[in-house]
């Protein structure tokens, strides 16, 4: 998928991490280097700068309020994520919860406030940065890999059970400090084995990340990048400090600066006019349009303007088809989470138009076959750019599938009527009539009357016929547009 603007990507640049990644390693390198050099007997090339800082009492306050900020960011991230259904939002919740948690227990066994000398500190630091490491890694799979796909069918439980039992986990080490002696996992060997799926996780998740903002632009995923890239150095400096020395204190901020980096991703990607707050209270709205647009974040909001600047025959096409899907499944009595589906899934449909050329898109002549053929692929362009961007799979099924048709002859897969899930076929009998209601550049709007007799002639074979049937009694029963 090609990129659809210029950025800049220079080293100096915030949408190129690489610097702001590497400059604190370069910084630790600086001033542990000379003391590792002399600890193992050899010269050092430069003076050692690094000094002793033994600071219990910092150490506490400066981890403690870095837990607790996680921990709220942690809520807010993953309200946003359960009301707009995106994966990778609840995911890096719970890789926020992690932190929070374990980072609190790092923090509260700090020896000499709680509790005395104990292994507690160590043992939480490490856990801290692996289970984030681990929920960041997933966080960056597409919607539809197994592992994510099997998490998304429990997302209802798995941030309410996942925190319950890392807090337990907290409280029985804090309780008892000779438990963490079961888990050495900051000893050798089992350190260097945690230390290095740690390092490579966070790596990864921050350089996928890195990827898909390239082509989304979306702030909260340069956001992640940063952290993944922050916490990869973190566990350099976990497994290779030596305690309360300056350089060691270096990953104490880094944590911070990962909790602020999403702050403003969070600010800046979810924030509608004057207040974030305003936007995440929106997602809790009784009104059905007003949770509608809440659910769409600016950055969404910019693919949908972006594909219809391109083809401005669609102007308003992927909102219209979305509050009417959304009103023909309230018409049948769906639940409020196919409903959410229908919102999101209809309103960025057609983002897959993206890839196709303006010349092909904006044709006012019938088109050849390589050309429809162009075309269609939009269906699978906006799926594979979606599973990217954390949308659930029963979204992804809509963007996907909604050209497919009850007799197999739809595209991009040909898939029989069994196949085609039911909010798919919703979507598709307002897709089409919006089209058709819509002015092209091949030709004028239809009127309403003829729209719906397209749908009628064409009930069974292109449409579900149920599906047609309900859509035209609303039609024709309503007074209004709908709320």
């Amino acid at each position: 998928m090609t990129v659809r603007r210029e950025e800049s990507h220079s080293i100096f640049s915030l949408n190129n991490p690489t610097l702001w990644i590497v400059l604190p390693l370069v910084i630790y390198g600086f001033l542990r280097l000379p003391s590792a050099l002399l600890e193992a007997g050899l010269p050092s090339p430069w003076p050692s700068y690094d000094v002793l800082l033994a600071l219990p009492a910092h150490h506490f306050y400066i981890v403690s309020a870095t837990a607790l900020v996680a921990l709220g960011i942690s809520i807010v991230v993953g309200i946003i994520g359960l009301r707009q259904r995106n994966l990778q939002v609840i995911y890096v919740a719970l890789a926020f919860i992690s932190l929070a948690a374990f980072f609190s227990a790092h923090g509260l066994a700090t020896p000499g406030f709680l509790i005395d000398q104990n292994q507690v500190v160590g043992v939480a630091a490490q856990l801290s940065v692996l289970a984030m490491s681990f929920w960041l890694l997933v966080s960056s799979l597409r919607s539809d890999n197994r592992i994510s796909a099997w998490l998304a069918r429990r997302t209802d439980i798995l941030l309410a059970a996942w925190t319950i039992v890392i807090i337990l986990a907290g409280i029985l080490a804090l309780s008892n400090p000779m438990l963490a002696g079961l888990l050495p996992i900051n000893q050798a060997p089992l350190r260097y084995f945690a230390g290095g799926l740690t390092l490579i996780m966070a790596a990864v998740a921050g350089y996928r990340y890195w990827k898909s903002h390239r082509y989304s632009r979306f702030p909260f995923q340069l956001a992640v990048a940063y952290i993944g890239g922050w916490i990869a150095v973190t566990q350099i400096i976990i497994s290779t400090g030596q305690t309360f020395w300056l350089s060691w204190w270096i990953y104490h901020f880094l944590l911070l600066a990962s909790v602020i980096a999403t702050v403003i991703g969070l600010v800046v990607q979810y924030q509608r006019g004057d207040s974030i707050v305003r936007s995440i209270v929106g997602l809790f709205s009784s009104n059905p349009s007003e949770r509608l647009a809440a659910g769409i974040s600016p950055s969404v909001r910019q693919l949908i303007l972006e594909t219809e600047t391109r083809d401005p025959f669609t102007a308003g096409h992927m909102y219209r088809v979305a509050q009417g899907a959304f009103d023909l499944g309230r018409s049948l009595k769906l639940a409020p989470e196919e409903l959410r589906v229908l919102a999101q899934g209809g309103i960025i449909h057609d983002v897959g138009k993206l890839q196709v050329p303006n010349e092909i898109l904006n044709k006012p002549g019938p088109l050849t076959m390589d050309e429809r053929r162009a075309i269609e692929r939009h269906t699978v362009a906006g799926y594979e750019l979606c599973a990217r961007l954390g949308f659930m799979p029963p979204e992804l099924a809509v963007i996907r599938s909604h050209h497919e048709r009850p007799d197999g002859k739809g595209y991009p897969d040909k898939i029989s009527v069994e196949q085609i899930p039911l909010l798919v076929k919703i979507l598709s009998v307002v897709d089409v009539y919006d089209a058709l209601t819509s002015p092209r550049s091949y030709r004028p709007a239809w009127p309403e009357a003829e729209a719906l007799n397209y749908l009628q002639e064409n009930r069974g074979a292109q449409f579900d016929a149920g599906l047609v049937d309900a859509w035209i009694n609303m039609k024709n029963g309503k007074s209004e547009k709908p709320v």
